[in-house]
């Protein structure tokens, strides 16, 4: 730990504060120790099994933390499950799970939907979690996986294998498509989950078993990041799981008074959970056998003392003599720092002011600043608030004003020092190699100016992860008006004119402006409706702006299931049809005010996404069983059966064969004015789009809910 501390004759003493009270508190790290309790095995078989864990009674912190050690294998017994590695550094525990989900079925079962269900081992009421740092979900076998809380059925992250006849599920790999299998991460700490498999509806066994009679198998669960791909196997029938353990304030402090921090588990419920963790003595290897949960073997004279004790007995007086003195001189350093209290706040306030500038600089805030001052036209749409201004204006970011939670952090409604009202998105983490990115995409963003798109205001630099300020949207999501907002009356003309604002905001970041922006999580909770219920595209912390190939290659597909673009999914590569695959769910939305992913419904319903259903519908031109009863007008059944065709065309699998966002906009458009020729004259120039593009109309002369196919 360092501190940088001014060396001027008024902080000296508090300089030498510092220096005492870090010399008692902390003494010399130890390079040897145990990492069981005294009389306890460290070990079982080749397992190290280190405090607070503990093999047999007595030996661990509590029951919950007990191993039983039978047949060189310790088992965790409070869940019954074998140990395979403790971590004290990251707080978990490598356990064996059963794969309980997973099935067989022949090829001839071809027939009725195929899809099963499993739960987990439920960890409530222990201090155990399903890691979401350490575990991912994976899918062996043709189909839809998906993880749902055990408690309401709803649907956390899944994904979907692209299907190949006679082809077993092969190595999943970032760089290369995988077929039969899939795999994606988990969003949040759980301590329990369904995982439920439903076979493709397209493809049930491949051509050898259907021939053959022989069996198709499929098996999805959970397991460690760490296990390389190539070890997967259809013969599988345990898997290693991470769990993350946790430990209370009351916890650390009884095992002694430890120096600790805190680490905080992110549950699906939106809460942050707070672990505390005992600090060690530097960053050795965690085969080091040092253990700072055992106060006889944490830095410190405690520890020396020990050690002297074990392996120098002569030497026992002069280690009590320095025991004796370094009490002393803790006597004489609390009576200092009641004296200098006044003193130490006001270097209090001096290393928050440094630490402000810290965060500043390092989160790019230099930066910004001379991107700012060179451009006249950004510096006026542009403001760096102050982490004081934020807090202020959010009554210290006080829990009443909370308007969402979300995977990347929670949104504040404040209010600024002009009176005017905004949205304060204040992110749980940062990457640092993202940062200077990050800023050039606030600029890129602050330079956005479109009615359609909620406005950047700015952001403020100052805290660990920077905010982002944005204005704020009175009538909430797109999402809440579908799907639970029954008063209002949601007419189609209505949905028309939302439809066609997000297409038209989507167009203009695609490509209406310098450096193109894609969205990549497009969605209708990521909609805000203002007091006039015009649409606002927001929420823009994954986007990315591409300015020359179009294309970007992630090392991790982010976005939200049942929007997610399958060709994305399995390639990682998204581009600008991605964006236009996601909003052809929000289109189908709009026709059918059903839910992307849903376990509710029809048992066809609850084991097929929305998207998918759609297409079979169109495809076996039944469009009506699916729309909304309240969109079943003859007198609107032209417009709606187009922009049912025009989704069906978002939704091709194949990226190359979906319309452009920009022609999506004007075909929204054209159909939008149709009802009323005398105004078919659009000014096609107001969304960045010249005036032959307006030729594009889709043609809307299909009668009695057929999309003549």
């Amino acid at each position: 730990m360092r501190h940088k501390t001014i060396m001027t004759s008024k902080y000296l003493p508090f300089s030498l504060l510092f220096l005492l009270s870090w010399i008692i508190t902390f003494g010399i790290c130890p390079t040897v120790g145990l990492l069981a309790k005294l009389g306890c095995s460290d070990t079982c078989g080749s397992v190290r099994i280190p405090y607070p864990f503990g093999i047999g009674p007595g030996c661990s912190l509590n029951e919950s933390y007990t191993i039983i050690c039978a047949s060189s294998k310790p088992y965790l017994s409070s869940l019954n499950l074998e140990v395979l590695k403790v971590s004290l550094r990251n707080l978990t525990v490598t356990v064996n799970t059963p794969i309980t989900a997973s099935s067989c079925s022949s090829g001839a079962q071809t027939g009725a939907i195929s899809s099963w269900r499993s739960n987990s081992s439920d960890l409530a009421g222990t201090p155990f979690f399903y890691s979401k740092t350490y575990n991912k979900l994976v899918l062996f076998g043709c189909g839809t996986a998906v993880l749902l809380n055990q408690n309401n059925n709803k649907i956390l992250s899944g994904c979907t294998s692209i299907c190949k006849s006679d082809t077993p599920p092969q190595p999943i790999n970032i760089n290369s498509t995988c077929y039969n299998c899939c795999e994606t991460a988990i969003p949040f700490d759980l301590p329990k989950y369904h995982l439920n498999f439903t076979a493709s509806r397209f493809n049930r066994g491949t051509i050898r078993s259907r021939i053959n009679g022989t069996s198709s198998c499929s098996s999805v669960f959970l397991v460690d990041q760490s296990l390389s791909p190539v070890t997967y196997s259809q013969s599988m029938h345990s898997v290693p799981v991470v769990l993350a353990w946790t430990l209370g304030r009351d916890d650390v402090q009884a095992i002694y008074p430890c120096p600790y921090i805190i680490t905080y588990l992110e549950l699906e419920s939106g809460e942050n959970m707070a672990t505390f963790r005992c600090t060690t003595c530097g960053t050795e290897p965690e085969d080091i056998y040092t253990n700072p949960y055992l106060q006889k073997f944490q830095c410190g004279t405690g520890t020396q003392l020990l050690l002297v004790r074990q392996r120098h007995p002569f030497l026992l007086h002069f280690e009590l003599n320095n025991v004796t003195h370094g009490a002393s001189a803790g006597i004489g350093v609390l009576i200092f720092v009641a004296a200098s209290f006044t003193l130490y706040e006001l270097v209090k306030r001096r290393r928050d002011k440094m630490i402000k500038e810290k965060f500043f600089k390092r989160n790019g805030g230099l930066i910004l600043q001379q991107q700012l001052s060179a451009d006249d036209i950004v510096i006026n749409k542009t403001r760096i608030f102050t982490a004081k201004e934020l807090d202020k204006g959010t009554d210290h970011f006080n829990e009443n004003r909370v308007l969402g939670r979300g995977g990347q952090g929670t949104v504040y409604k404040g209010m600024l020092a002009d009176g005017n009202l905004a949205a304060i998105k204040k992110s749980k983490k940062v990457d640092e190699s993202q940062l200077g990115q990050f800023i050039n995409e606030v600029v890129i963003l602050s330079q956005v100016n479109h009615r359609n798109v909620v406005k950047l205001l700015g952001c403020c630099l100052e805290t660990e992860v920077p905010m982002l300020v944005y204005e704020f949207i009175p009538n909430g999501t797109l999402d809440r008006l579908i799907h639970n907002d029954e008063e209002f009356p949601f007419t189609w003309s209505v949905r028309l004119k939302i439809a066609a604002e997000v297409a038209g905001a989507l167009a203009y970041l695609h490509s209406a402006i310098t450096i193109p922006i894609y969205h990549r999580d497009i969605k209708s909770s990521n909609i805000l409706l203002d007091e006039k219920y015009i649409a606002k595209v927001s929420d823009f912390g994954i986007s990315k702006s591409i300015s020359i190939d179009k294309t970007h290659l992630t090392t991790q597909v982010r976005g939200t299931f049942g929007y997610l673009d399958p060709e994305y999914f399995q390639s990682s590569q998204f581009t600008e049809k991605s964006d236009v695959y996601s909003f052809g769910v929000v289109l189908v939305e709009l026709l059918t005010r059903k839910k992307p992913a849903s376990l509710s419904g029809s048992f066809e319903d609850s084991h097929l996404g929305l998207a998918k259903r759609f297409l079979v519908m169109m495809d076996e031109n039944r469009l009506a069983s699916i729309l909304d009863p309240q969109v079943l007008d003859q007198r609107i059944e032209e417009e709606v059966i187009a922009v049912a065709e025009l989704a069906q065309r978002c939704l091709n699998l194949n990226g190359k064969e979906r319309p452009t966002m920009k022609e999506v906009a004007i075909v929204l458009e054209n159909i939008k004015l149709s009802a009323n020729p005398a105004n078919i004259q659009v000014n096609f120039e107001t969304q960045g789009f010249e005036k032959g593009e307006s030729e594009s109309v889709i043609s809307i002369t299909n009668p009695s809910w057929t999309t003549g196919r």
